[in-house]
């Protein structure tokens, strides 16, 4: 059930590499398959979408915003960068005038070589400080136990873009927080 939950798109080494690889099998035979070239439509316009989403939780504008964002790569507990929807999430922001923080766990020095003008930070705390707005991409467990209170009192303006739903609407706003997540949670934002 944990592959069908809400998120800004999916990445790694494997299922993009074999999705693609299906859909040309199936071309070179003539026989479509939709479903899966949509699969791979889909997710690319997913991870497109995510700046978008950022962009509007910012008020429709992200020029000259400090937008910090936490998780790197396309699933915790790896250093793995591959097709990570923070690639395309970041390069949207960068193309719409965003300055972009971003911390991972393990993905930085990954990431570092893939993404230019990234300011990285050295653990999310610092990350937050400034920022017009917080993006958790990947669902570390370490960035579910954050002190919301004191991210809050870091930020520059209080919204909490949540792409993994990791924090409940509820929680994110009794520590001050403007929260928008993904799905069913999508709308939480006050």
């Amino acid at each position: 059930a944990k592959f069908l939950h809400a998120g800004p798109g999916y990445g790694g080494s494997c299922f993009p590499k074999d999705t693609l690889a299906l859909v040309k099998t199936a071309q070179d035979y003539g026989t479509p398959v939709r479903i899966v070239e949509t699969v791979v439509a889909v997710n690319d316009s997913r991870k497109r979408a995510m700046a978008r989403k950022v962009m509007g939780a910012c008020g429709g504008s992200v020029r000259g915003k400090r937008v910090a964002l936490l998780g790197l790569t396309f699933k915790p507990n790896t250093d793995d960068m591959r097709d990570a929807p923070s690639l395309s999430i970041i390069a949207g922001l960068q193309d719409a005038g965003a300055r972009v923080v971003a911390y991972d766990p393990e993905g930085m020095e990954q990431a570092r070589p893939l993404l230019d003008g990234v300011e990285y930070a050295a653990d999310a705390y610092a990350c937050a400080e400034a920022a017009d707005a917080l993006v958790i991409v990947t669902e570390w467990n370490a960035f579910r136990a954050l002190d919301l209170a004191r991210l809050r009192s870091l930020m520059k303006a209080p919204v909490l873009i949540d792409l993994r739903n990791v924090y409940s609407p509820d929680d994110a706003r009794r520590q001050g927080l403007r929260y928008i997540g993904v799905g069913a949670l999508a709308r939480f934002d006050d």
